[in-house]
């Protein structure tokens, strides 16, 4: 687990694993290392783990064990998601309708996709980055073949009216992919009550491995297979196994949807009262995203006058992990593509920073990071013309 004296606050970059899934996994590195598509009872018994994975997963999502396609994670589970998709149905079109607020393994693939000749519509968002079903249904050609939209955004944790949007999707006989990663096993899925033909998890944003994740693809859907190669997977995704994976990911998912409505209330009333420090005491703060349909652990907060990256270095320097955005964007030039669809100014985006919390956090960590926050924001707007200028004092 974290070191004492750090607060973590960065979740939905990754989580940690609580020890009793490292311990289940390690049987399947040492002792019972079979190869689950070996014919003997050493290899089938790694096979009969796989099925058991698959079925607990299923179960979470009110689906059905063959539904259950292990892959590495996020990012090649959307990858699949889309272009399988496209492959398999462009005979009967090459229009695909996704939102601007996608991860990168969404958007990049979109990217891709359009320079092999299909048609991506983006759609915009409102100011708390929901899109507009409306808009979605005036998006629908004769040639959409697949809609993907995401479940929970990654940076300002809004959560999407998937189930209406996979009635729309339903209605026009359109495939629907959602991209899952950070809800699942956060808040409740139910892919039939949703009409969810596609869904992508990945293992280590709820207390499971990294390089392990899974994608949903509903019976009858047609897709291309992603790897090629040995039989694995129904022959859709090649390559052994990987039952060490499996089994943590099984595990975490089992504790977190067992724990999930108590560790959603928990997160929500700590994200709650964080909030309500930092709004009452640092003035200038601007919440991004919905407030009403967001992830119960996520905070995305922009602290004008202040650069967010600055920020980010100095509570570090102080022990508390916060991000400016998806760590899978980290590094990219430029302000947020989330917050400047959301309406942000550049200066704006680029004050932000996202607070993601776990159950594992305490009141006392949100009242250090409170007090770190409005010492730490006002060290750095003392040092701002603008800021001091706006409060009538010279630097």
């Amino acid at each position: 687990m974290k070191e004492k004296n750090i607060i973590y606050l960065d979740n939905a970059a990754t989580t940690y694993m609580r020890k009793q899934t490292m311990l289940a996994m390690e049987p399947y590195f040492t002792t019972q290392y079979g190869n689950p598509s070996s014919a003997h009872e050493f290899g089938m018994e790694a096979d009969r783990v796989m099925n058991y994975g698959r079925q607990t997963l299923a179960d979470i999502l009110n689906a059905e064990s063959e539904e259950i396609y292990f892959t590495s994670g996020g990012t090649e589970s959307d990858n699949w998601a889309l272009y399988g998709c496209a492959y398999a149905n462009k005979q009967k079109g090459r229009h695909i309708i996704t939102s601007v607020l996608e991860h990168p393994a969404v958007l990049s693939t979109c990217k891709w996709l359009e320079q092999l000749g299909f048609e991506i519509t983006y759609l915009g968002v409102n100011t708390d980055g929901v899109i507009s079903l409306e808009e979605l249904e005036h998006a629908i050609r004769r040639d959409t073949i697949l809609i993907s939209v995401m479940t929970a955004n990654n940076e300002i944790g809004t959560i999407q009216p998937i189930e209406e949007i996979g009635r729309i999707a339903k209605k026009h006989g359109i495939l629907f992919h959602t991209d899952a990663v950070q809800a699942f096993c956060h808040i409740p899925i139910d892919v039939k009550r949703a009409h969810i033909d596609l869904l992508s998890v990945s293992s280590h944003k709820f207390g499971g491995p990294k390089g392990m994740g899974f994608l949903y693809i509903r019976k009858g859907v047609e897709i291309i297979p992603f790897m090629h190669g040995g039989h694995q997977e129904k022959g859709m995704r090649a390559g052994t196994g990987n039952v060490p994976g499996v089994v943590g990911m099984t595990k975490a998912a089992e504790y977190a949807a067992l724990h999930m409505k108590e560790c959603m209330k928990r997160e929500t009333m700590l994200r709650s009262y964080l909030f309500r420090r930092i709004i009452n005491e640092i003035p200038f703060v601007k919440l991004n995203g919905s407030w009403e349909h967001r992830l119960p652990g996520n905070l995305n907060l922009c602290f004008a006058y202040v650069d967010g990256g600055t920020l980010l270095e100095m509570l570090d320097m102080k022990g508390i992990c916060v991000s400016t955005g998806s760590a899978c964007a980290a590094g990219e030039a430029g302000p947020s593509g989330v917050l400047k669809a959301i309406g942000l100014s550049d200066e704006l985006a680029y004050s932000a920073i996202r607070m993601t919390l776990s159950s594992e956090n305490t009141r006392e960590d949100m009242d250090r990071t409170a007090d770190v926050l409005k010492e730490t924001v006002w060290e750095l707007r003392c040092k701002s013309a603008a800021f001091m200028q706006k409060i009538g004092r010279k630097i």
